[in-house]
């Protein structure tokens, strides 16, 4: 009998022992395939069954939770959500998340190990955190300026503190409501599915995720190219450059708009934007030099987060002379972000120096304990300070006595560029208006904001559509905002 027992005592100890070792080579080993299988929603209805952590702007949240009451508890709610869609991404327990929803989403769902002290403990426990809070940048007066200025046409607008990179506005129109795709309802689809067969295309993010020919404001590049290279060393000096200039290598002859473009000085140039002037410097530039510079200014940058990821903006490295000419005023294969044409102006405004952008200041737990700043990418020199100089006269030149008079604010110094990028089949498309800007209080010694204004479908006769009439009003109600110049939204 004695024998029979221990015999039973011994086979269930080595069942026990056969249990702990497959439930150690479970929670272990297979703990990931477990966890990643589709058919396991224990960490889905673990995910949403708190409230997540909220996107701040200027200290109040813009977002929230809402008890649905069903298994994935609770759906993500948005304050004014068109307004700050490009910057809050959505959150959707149907679609994933986007933007900083998607950037962020380890401090927003509670995931990050920053937000406890004993991280270690949590795992043992597998007690879930309270997710903290992701403070943006935004200044929500410049936010509501450039999305009353677009008014719903296509196009977008960036922001920045030349001085330290913070993202002080960034909107894209037209816009949509992100609650719209919280939840997992049959709405939820319906939302999406309307949202992505809309032909205006709602849900891009035009600000970040779209390139355009920057077209004239891309002279900005191309003149801090000449000028860093010596290739113009006095910009009221005649530049000895024909109108039309003849591509080279084709018999493509360029034109201007304006007149007196023939051996035009580079401030004249400048500021009535003479394309064979610039086409010219180009090619005397070199591609290496223009290459070289464009890539200080921040283009074909493939790795730029803010921490939302943003598309490369692009200066070809493999061009013959013709077509290196037509780079150098804004068009062929150059293409730009509104946000990395905001960089450009920011780093004629603040001396020369680039401050890469950034879009969240810091991070604090669900109590409000501050838990990180968000590191930043060290300021680097683009150009040197005689040549910002150089370029911030004829910024200001172009406000005062050019194209740019609609930016200007009284009792500030303003400078901009404008820009009309042809784009489509023979350039027959609407042309893209842009326009490019900086603003310093007089007695201020460093800038307070860089705007970047695109509009796609500028409400005039192809004949009239320009950079000064569509885009440097919108620039103008954004700068407003940032020297308090004008009324709060």
């Amino acid at each position: 009998m004695i024998r029979c027992i221990r015999h039973t005592a011994a086979f269930s100890f080595l069942l026990l022992v056969a249990l702990l070792v497959n439930a150690a080579r479970v929670q272990v080993f297979e703990a990931e395939h477990y966890g990643a299988n589709p058919a396991n929603r224990r960490a889905q209805i673990a995910r949403y069954g708190q409230p997540r952590g909220a996107l701040l702007v200027d200290g109040r949240p813009v977002t929230g939770s809402r008890d649905s009451g069903g298994r994935l508890r609770y759906e993500r709610t948005y304050t004014d959500g068109p307004l700050y869609a490009p910057v809050t991404g959505y959150s959707s327990q149907t679609y994933g998340t986007s933007l900083l929803e998607q950037a962020e989403d380890g401090v927003l769902s509670g995931d990050d190990e920053r937000l406890t002290a004993f991280p270690w403990w949590d795992r043992l426990t597998g007690g879930h955190r309270r997710g903290g809070a992701v403070h943006t940048t935004i200044d929500p007066r410049m936010q509501r300026a450039a999305f009353a200025g677009l008014g719903g046409r296509k196009g977008a607008v960036a922001a920045v503190e030349p001085r330290t990179g913070r993202i002080l506005a960034l909107v894209s129109t037209p816009s949509y409501e992100p609650g719209a795709l919280s939840g997992n309802g049959a709405a939820v689809g319906d939302a999406w599915r309307r949202l992505n067969a809309a032909a205006r295309r709602p849900m891009l993010n035009r600000a970040l995720g779209q390139t355009y020919p920057p077209g004239s404001t891309f002279k900005v590049v191309t003149a801090a190219a000449a000028l860093e290279s010596g290739r113009v060393t006095d910009i009221d000096a005649d530049t000895d450059s024909p109108d039309p200039y003849l591509l080279p290598g084709t018999a493509t002859r360029l034109g201007n708009a304006a007149g007196g473009c023939a051996d035009a000085p580079l401030r004249y140039a400048f500021r009535a934007s003479c394309n064979t002037v610039f086409a010219r410097l180009g090619v005397r530039v070199g591609l290496r030099g223009m290459a070289g510079t464009a890539r200080r200014f921040g283009f074909n940058d493939h790795r730029l987060r803010i921490p939302s990821p943003v598309a490369a903006s692009t200066f070809d490295t493999e061009m013959d002379d013709a077509q290196l000419a037509l780079s150098a005023i804004g068009q062929y294969d150059t293409a730009a972000t509104p946000l990395q044409m905001a960089m450009v102006s920011a780093v004629v405004a603040n001396g020369g120096q680039l401050a890469p952008p950034y879009l969240v200041d810091k991070v604090t737990d669900a109590g409000g304990i501050l838990v990180s700043t968000e590191p930043r990418r060290p300021i680097r020199e683009v150009v040197g300070p005689a040549t910002a100089q150089q370029l911030q006269d004829m910024m200001v030149d172009v406000v005062a006595h050019g194209s740019g008079r609609r930016a200007a604010l009284k009792g500030v110094t303003v400078g901009g560029k404008t820009g009309t990028a042809q784009h489509g089949v023979h350039n027959a498309g609407t042309p893209y208006a842009w326009f490019i800007s900086w603003a310093r209080e007089p007695d201020g010694y460093e800038p307070a904001v860089a705007v970047a204004v695109v509009v796609e479908d500028a409400a005039a006769d192809r004949a009239d559509i320009s950079g000064g009439g569509s885009a440097a009003p919108i620039a103008r109600a954004v700068m407003a905002a940032a020297l308090r110049k004008g009324p709060a939204r």
